[in-house]
């Protein structure tokens, strides 16, 4: 089914305005966003499974169940993750949706709220006060937006894609922002994604929580699960088509465009990982079934020794194995096939003589291909990472000083 690729960012889908201002919370650049609907539509999420986490983290929940899971606004700030910060975090945290939901318009419990930066350090309130009061909103603010959100990324993350949904013209949008301590357990460190589609709450939950675990669950740089990751959706109905209910063939092309967009800001952000200067895709085939196969695969997009010898480009391809073998899946080596790129290194757990100069070039591009072949059942599963480079140990060494 066709989708387009059309620009605009979050304030593509019809009904959505965005924008973002300098507030002071960080040394430069925006840090202060709002991304608002223009009507009230329907809200799911997923959050860090770490137990650390932070106040908007606990916010959100909170609002999700005082709302009914309905949404009219998303305030995010960057350079501080209110983390760590106790009951003073999670009041200003209700403060920050408070101030939005005065500012357009809406109730505080219709404004998740979402925080990125540094932990453990209280959030300056008062700048957030003077910087929503200033924020403009716009059709045109989508690409403020995601820049509104970053903090060490080198680049914005956004898409748009326009498809037919029952007849009717639907956009499904999204923005990301995410370098560093990136190894989710729901989402990533930031994702927020619009949609003028009608679709019903109970589907939209569900479609969140499929498309996240095969997107967003499946990127990794550093092993870092962080304690603000959100990954939130919201939809208003603008589109006109009948609200989507699980198992017609709408929730198919919806659940489509979903994934495609996590899918492309979850590579976005591997590609973008901090330091990074390699793009990594690992597929895992052959595994017995599809949660042995996304185990598999994300503990080798995630080891450290493989990560760096793709740096180095270096085909010690026992590295890729080994990963998969304390990753949790049922791995019989004896069976195993290993590729990079298309060199062949392992084929039915025999070593095969391959070209070392040809192995290194397979791992020397931009983009690298990892493939694993358990040849235990029928389960498949991508995931994406980045190498380990001196720069990564640099940017996190320094981060705060």
């Amino acid at each position: 089914m066709p989708f387009e690729s059309i620009p605009g960012g979050v304030t593509a889908p019809q009904g959505f305005l965005a924008g973002a201002t300098y507030c002071g919370i960080k040394s430069g650049g925006r840090d202060l966003t709002v991304i608002l609907s223009e009507v009230p539509g329907v809200v799911a999420a997923v959050f860090t499974k770490n137990k650390v986490h932070a106040a908007p983290v606990a916010v959100d929940r909170r609002h999700l169940t005082q709302s009914g899971g309905r949404a009219r606004a998303f305030v995010v700030n960057s350079g501080n993750a209110n983390a760590c910060t106790g009951e003073q975090g999670l009041d200003d945290a209700e403060e920050m949706a408070r101030l939005v939901g005065e500012r357009f318009g809406c109730t505080t419990a219709e404004v998740l709220v979402a925080s990125t930066g540094v932990i453990g350090v209280r959030l300056p309130i008062e700048k957030v006060r003077a910087g929503v009061q200033r924020i403009q909103l716009s059709r045109e603010g989508g690409h403020e937006a995601a820049l509104g959100i970053m903090t060490t990324d080198t680049r914005p993350k956004e898409i748009a894609l326009a498809f037919d949904l029952d007849g009717h013209r639907a956009v499904i949008a999204g923005i990301a922002k995410g370098s560093g301590m990136i190894h989710p357990n729901m989402g990533t460190m930031l994702a927020f994604i619009t949609s003028d589609a009608a679709v019903s709450p109970t589907f939209l939950a569900e479609a969140l929580r499929r498309s996240v675990g095969r997107s967003f669950n499946m990127v990794t740089v550093d092993g870092d699960t962080s304690t603000n990751d959100t990954a939130a959706v919201l939809v208003n109905g603008q589109a006109g088509n009948e609200p989507i209910e699980a198992g017609s063939l709408a929730a198919a092309v919806f659940q489509e465009g979903l994934d495609r967009v996590a899918t492309y800001l979850a590579q976005e952000i591997a590609r973008d990982g901090e330091g990074a200067s390699k793009f990594i895709e690992v597929r895992v085939s052959g595994a017995r079934d599809e949660n042995d196969a996304r185990l598999a695969a994300r503990a080798i997009a995630g080891s450290s020794l493989t990560k760096a010898a793709v740096y180095g480009s270096d085909p010690n391809w026992g590295r890729i194995l080994c990963a998969a073998g304390y990753s949790g899946a049922e791995v019989d080596q004896s069976r195993a096939d290993v590729t990079v790129g298309k060199v062949a290194l392992m084929r039915g757990g025999e070593i095969l003589p391959f070209d070392k100069a040809r192995a290194s070039a397979a791992l020397g591009g931009p983009d690298v291909l990892l493939a694993v072949d358990l040849h235990l059942g029928e389960g498949e599963a991508v995931a994406w990472g980045c190498d380990l480079t001196e720069q990564y140990v640099k940017i996190n060494a320094e981060y705060t000083t």
